[in-house]
């Protein structure tokens, strides 16, 4: 009979022990693309304040020699200007804001001119390849996804607690595995209490 139970015991803990090696194995598959595409989107995100994540926004200075008054400038003048500075802008209207500053509107930026001494500025956006896709997917942009992240991060949680179990001995969850968890818990509330 005890013999019986102890069987049964090894059994159990051998399937438990490789349903939980396949469940962290094969939702760790399925996740790995996701999981890389929000940690560069989240060391991105990071460094905001050293660079634009989403858009590179290229500023350049130059002069003009046209003539800029408020009450002559029109497209055509508009257009001879864009002409002179940009290969093929997509004029789309100006405006005289105030004094004597012009801004004229163009496909995915601006050019600003002061009328007196003809120096002006190009602010050309444009959409930062690959970063742009990556931080929209992070920012949730839909009902559905937002589903979806939901799921992603159910299974974040699945692989790393089926993770804590894998390793068994002096290496696993109950020795040095242990020290290993708590330092990682430790950290981030270290940070909230500095910070």
């Amino acid at each position: 009979m005890d013999f019986r139970i102890s069987a049964i015991r090894i059994l159990t803990r051998m399937n438990l022990s490789k349903l939980n090696r396949v469940t962290h194995r094969d939702i760790g598959y399925l996740i790995a693309g996701l999981t890389i595409i929000y940690a560069l989107s989240g060391i991105a995100l990071n460094h905001k304040n050293n660079w634009n994540p989403n858009y590179i926004i290229d500023n350049r200075s130059f002069k003009t020699d046209i003539p800029i008054t408020r009450e002559s400038f029109n497209n055509e003048t508009a257009a001879a200007i864009l002409k002179n500075i940009l290969a093929d802008p997509e004029f789309k209207t100006f405006h005289f804001p105030t004094g004597n500053k012009v801004t004229i509107f163009i496909d995915g930026g601006f050019v600003q001119i002061n009328a007196l001494t003809g120096e002006g500025v190009v602010e050309k956006i444009s959409k930062r390849p690959l970063f742009y896709q990556l931080n929209f997917l992070h920012y949730n942009p839909g009902r559905w996804w937002k589903y979806f992240s939901d799921i992603f991060c159910i299974s974040l949680m699945i692989v790393t607690i089926t993770g804590l179990f894998i390793i068994k001995g002096k290496n696993g969850i109950t020795k040095r595995g242990a020290i290993l968890t708590v330092i990682g818990i430790i950290l981030p509330l270290l940070f909230l209490f500095i910070y």
